[in-house]
C-alpha cells in the first residue's frame, strides 16, 4: 500500500531529526533502527576480466550513469562510493541519483544532487569508501535507482565490480543532471566505484548478505533481467509479506582460501568488509568454494580441509559479530571444465562436513535442490546455462526457493 503524504511527511521529518541529532531511527513510525544497506557490491581491483571493462583506463572529463536495483525502499537514501584499491584520490566533480526511466534516461523531476559534508565536490581517499549525506529521494521497495557521477579530473585506474550483469552507460563531458539519455553512448557491464546504497525510515525485517562467487554474482542469468538469485530471494520475501533487504556481495570466480588480483580478495579477508561492514545486516549466506575445488591445480593444490578451514573462519567471524551464518552445500558440477573424479571428491567431502557437522547455523542442501534426477551429481538440465556449473534464470529462482525464511535473524 503507498505510503500516504501526511505519514510521509512525519516519517521524513523524523528520520532528519535523527540524522541531525547523529542517531538512528527507533520509533513506532519509522520501524526502522537506521540507515539499511539496500544494495551493494563487491569492489574489486582494476584489471583484465571476463568481459571488456573501462576499469583500467579509468575516467577523465566523462560522466558515468549506473543503473541498480534496491531491495528494500526507505523515505530517504545515501549512495556509498569506493576507492578501496584506488592508489590516488578520487575526485568527484559533482554526483546525482534519480529514479531509473528507460535505458540511461531517468524519471523527470527525480534527480538529487549529492553532497558529501554539504559540497557537491568531493573526494574519495585512497583505500577508502564514503557515504553520502542524506538524500530527500523517497525509494520504492524492487525500484531500480540511477547513479551518475562527473569525473572531470583523471581517475587512473578504477576500482570496479566486473560483473554487473547490467548495462552502465559513459558519456563524454557533465552530464551528471541530464534526464535523457541521449549522450550516453557508450556501455559497459560492470559497475564503477559505486559500493552500496542504503535508505533510512522503512519498514523491514534485517537484512541478508549473500555471499560467495559468480553463483551469487548471478553468472548465466539473463543480462538487464535482476534474476540473480539474491534478486529472486528479494522478490520472495516481499511477495510473502516478509520483506528483507538480499544484499549481493558474489565475485565472478572468487575463492575462499586464495587472493586473485583478477577475482577478487580471498573470502576470508573481503569478509568483515562485505559482510560485517554493511549497515542493518542480521544474516549471512556462504555459498563459496567450489572455485577453490575446481581451479587447484599443483603445486599450489588446495585440499578439501584447506575449504572447510576457511568456512570455519568465515563462521567465527559472523559469529563474533552476532551474525546468523547459513552454509550452502556447492552444486554438482559433472560436466563442466572443473570436473574429475579428484575434484569430485573433494567437493563430496566439503559437502558432507556443510551438511552434517552442524557448525553453520543453518544449512541450504543446493547439491540436492539442483542436482538431475537422473545423475546426482550432475546439475538439472533445466536449470543449467549450458556449462554445466553456471544457473539459468530458472536454476537461480530454484535457489531462491530453496532458502527457508525461518532460518533468517
Amino acid at each position: 500500500m503507498p505510503v500516504q503524504p501526511r505519514r510521509l511527511a512525519i516519517t521524513f521529518a523524523l528520520v532528519l531529526a535523527a540524522v541531525s541529532a547523529g542517531t538512528g531511527i527507533a520509533s513506532a513510525e519509522s520501524g526502522t533502527r537506521g540507515w539499511d544497506a539496500t544494495w551493494t557490491a563487491s569492489p574489486q581491483r582494476p584489471g583484465v576480466n571476463y568481459t571488456p571493462n573501462w576499469s583500467q583506463e579509468g575516467f577523465s572529463q566523462q560522466t558515468l550513469r549506473q543503473v541498480v536495483r534496491v531491495s528494500v525502499g526507505g523515505v530517504a537514501a545515501r549512495v556509498r562510493l569506493t576507492n578501496a584499491y584506488g592508489t590516488t584520490p578520487l575526485k568527484v566533480a559533482g554526483a546525482t541519483v534519480a529514479r531509473t526511466a528507460d535505458g540511461a534516461a531517468v524519471r523527470r523531476g527525480s534527480v538529487r544532487h549529492l553532497t558529501v559534508n554539504g559540497a557537491r565536490a568531493f573526494t574519495v581517499p585512497a583505500g577508502a569508501e564514503i557515504a553520502s549525506d542524506l538524500v530527500p529521494l523517497p525509494v520504492e521497495a524492487l525500484s531500480s535507482v540511477t547513479v551518475t557521477l562527473y569525473l572531470a579530473a583523471p581517475t587512473g585506474p578504477a576500482t570496479y565490480h566486473a560483473q554487473a550483469m547490467a548495462p552502465s552507460y559513459r558519456a563524454n563531458g557533465d552530464h551528471r543532471a541530464d534526464v535523457g539519455g541521449a549522450a550516453f553512448t557508450e556501455t559497459t557491464v560492470s559497475w564503477y566505484y559505486l559500493s552500496g546504497v542504503d535508505v533510512i525510515g522503512g519498514t523491514h525485517r534485517r537484512g541478508v548478505v549473500a555471499f560467495g562467487d559468480s553463483l551469487t554474482d548471478g553468472y548465466g542469468s539473463r543480462p538487464g533481467a535482476d534474476n540473480r538469485y539474491p534478486d529472486e530471494l528479494a522478490e520472495r520475501l516481499a511477495a510473502a509479506g516478509r520483506p528483507r533487504a538480499v544484499l549481493n556481495q558474489g565475485i565472478g570466480g572468487n575463492r575462499v582460501t586464495v587472493d586473485s588480483a583478477q577475482l577478487g580478495d580471498k573470502g576470508t579477508s573481503r569478509f568483515r568488509r562485505d559482510v560485517l561492514g554493511q549497515p542493518g545486516v542480521g544474516t549471512v549466506i556462504v555459498l563459496e568454494g567450489i572455485n577453490d575445488i575446481g581451479m587447484s591445480r599443483p603445486p599450489a593444490d588446495v585440499s578439501a580441509r584447506q575449504v572447510i578451514a576457511g568456512h570455519r573462519e568465515l563462521i567465527r567471524q559472523a559469529r563474533a559479530r552476532g551474525v546468523r551464518v547459513i552454509g550452502a552445500t556447492l552444486p554438482p558440477m559433472k560436466g563442466s571444465h572443473y570436473y574429475d573424479a579428484v575434484r569430485e571428491a573433494k567437493r563430496d567431502e566439503v559437502n558432507a562436513w556443510i551438511r552434517t557437522s552442524g557448525e553453520y547455523d543453518a544449512v541450504v542442501d543446493l547439491d540436492r535442490v539442483l542436482a538431475s534426477s537422473s545423475d546426482g551429481d550432475q546439475l538439472n538440465p533445466a536449470y543449467d546455462s549450458g556449462d554445466h556449473l553456471h544457473l539459468n534464470d530458472a536454476g537461480y529462482r530454484a535457489l531462491a526457493y530453496a532458502v527457508d525464511p525461518a532460518d533468517l535473524r
